[in-house]
């Protein structure tokens, strides 16, 4: 079918843009990898843009659907932050490491993150999707939710930073071969001790 035959060309697409990088990578090494002939893939897509475009939607289909099976909080500013202030510490402990194994795990989704960490630097829509993706886009985000938790702004990004910056950083040592379940128990053990300084923040702020 078509659509089976469009969704091969993109997991394959992306495969090689992991390893070669997407600035290194040509329609023809595509066609080469699948063997099919040039005519063949471009009746699917018309461009190598075409294929990223198609892998971009993928992922943000793949985020919605992790968002909506962990039932997080959507809408605007206002109702984001009154929703976490409502959502059990507990679901936002399991939607946090989802997102780690969604980064280091699942093949497409991995592979992504890897094409933009080596492109990002030689072009700039891969910088872009990086900051987006990886950077600055998560920060803003987490600093909308802890914007509600704390009395400004400033200290709201640094407590977006302080909860990232350590799940960012094991991202590396998960690609670096380590072993997961060491990994896994670092991370655990990382949201387990933001949440309990959260809590006792929250505790310190009852009783005066």
């Amino acid at each position: 079918m078509a659509g089976d035959t469009k969704e091969r060309i993109m997991e394959t697409a992306l495969e090689l843009f992991a390893e070669k990088g997407y600035l290194g990578t040509s329609m023809n090494d595509i066609a080469k990898q699948l063997g099919f002939t040039k005519a063949a893939l471009y009746k699917h897509y018309t461009s190598k843009q075409e294929i990223l475009n198609r892998i971009v939607e993928r992922m943000n289909e793949m985020d919605y659907e992790r968002a909506k099976q962990f039932e997080m909080p959507e809408g605007n500013l206002a109702e984001i932050v009154a929703a976490y202030q409502k959502t059990p510490i507990e679901k936002v402990r399991a939607y946090s490491k989802a997102q780690f194994l969604h980064w280091t795990e699942e093949e497409f989704s991995s592979r992504f993150r890897k094409m933009l960490t080596l492109e990002q630097y030689r072009d700039s829509e891969m910088a872009h999707l990086y900051q987006k993706y990886l950077a600055t886009g998560p920060v803003d985000y987490m600093a909308t939710i802890f914007r509600g938790l704390t009395d400004s702004e400033e200290n709201a990004r640094h407590l977006a930073l302080e909860f990232y910056g350590p799940m960012f950083l094991l991202y590396s040592v998960s690609d670096s071969g380590a072993d997961q379940e060491q990994v896994l128990s670092l991370l655990d053990a990382h949201i387990a001790r933001f949440i309990h300084q959260m809590e006792s923040i929250h505790r310190k702020e009852a009783r005066t």
